[in-house]
């Protein structure tokens, strides 16, 4: 498991201009924020990566390069950009289930058809929301292992700028 204060492991996807982004490549003002959905099948993916959306100018503003990434398939997740009206958004595919462990993401098997008629991959990895700092050590993640309860983001943006003013330390390293 990964705790605050120590170093997130380096990982690869492809982008959907087909470049390569790498964790250890970035090298952001203030953080690398990563949003791990689980896949075209989830609807429930769709709407937050909706809300996130229209986070990515204030993200940027506060020095906050963000990726959004699964472990989906090129096809599917062109279907998901296309679909689900979230342009904004860096969005990223090919995350290994090797990789998504080694984070510290939960794993499922696909199970069949979902309530959405969209078939799930045999297997994928569950959300999780990370802060990482330019050092590339965690500063906040959050971890979940099915789709229904995420980080809220109305309140993001403000919350950023506190922690970003008073210097707010990581905290869960203990």
């Amino acid at each position: 498991m990964i705790t605050p204060r120590t170093q997130v492991p380096d990982f690869s996807v492809t982008l959907m201009d087909g470049t390569k982004w790498s964790l250890g490549d970035q090298k952001p003002d203030s953080f690398t924020m990563i949003a791990f959905y689980r896949g075209y099948h989830c609807p429930l993916c769709k709407m937050y990566l909706g809300k996130l959306n229209s986070l990515v100018e204030g993200l940027k503003e506060r020095g906050i390069n963000l990726l959004v990434a699964s472990s989906d398939s090129k096809e599917r997740a062109e279907l998901a950009q296309k679909d689900w009206d979230i342009e904004n958004l860096p969005l990223a595919y090919g995350l290994s289930i090797e990789e998504a462990r080694a984070l510290g993401l939960f794993v499922s098997h696909g199970i069949g058809t979902t309530s959405i008629g969209v078939e799930e991959p045999e297997i994928f990895s569950e959300p999780g929301l990370f802060m990482i700092r330019p050092d590339q050590t965690l500063y906040f993640a959050d971890i979940q292992t099915m789709p229904f309860l995420r980080p809220d983001l109305s309140g993001l943006l403000a919350n950023l700028d506190f922690i970003m003013a008073k210097d707010y330390p990581a905290r869960g390293e203990a």
